[in-house]
């Protein structure tokens, strides 16, 4: 018997999976009893400002959205454009919304943490 090939959506549901086991880690890790404010805020910090990623988890998902905006405006040839640009409205809201809050929240917690 052969195996069939992974199919692009194949891989797109693996990579999720994946992705959704490591935001579950952190969501136990933000539930702890004996997290404080200050680790708290350096936790948030650390998802939007991660050295490991570019400008951290925002902006990384800001620039996934984009790449679908940019594709969905060349499908769009000749069409209205509301998928391409609803997405790439999306990534806007990802970087200037989110990510200003999370940066928000993280002094509101630890205002002292933008100085280490």
């Amino acid at each position: 018997m052969t195996a069939r090939p992974r199919t692009r959506l194949d891989r797109v549901r693996a990579s999720l999976g994946i992705a959704q086991l490591a935001l579950q880690q952190i969501e136990d890790d933000l539930s702890a009893d004996d997290l404080d404010a200050p680790e708290l805020a350096a936790i948030l910090r650390e998802l939007q400002e991660d050295l490991d990623v570019p400008g951290g988890l925002f902006p990384a998902l800001a620039q996934l959205v984009t790449a679908a905006a940019r594709r969905a405006e060349q499908l769009e040839f000749h069409r209205d454009g509301v998928a391409s640009r609803s997405l790439y409205e999306a990534a806007a809201l990802i970087t200037d919304n989110a990510g200003q809050r999370m940066t928000r929240a993280a002094r509101a917690l630890d205002p002292q943490g933008d100085n280490t």
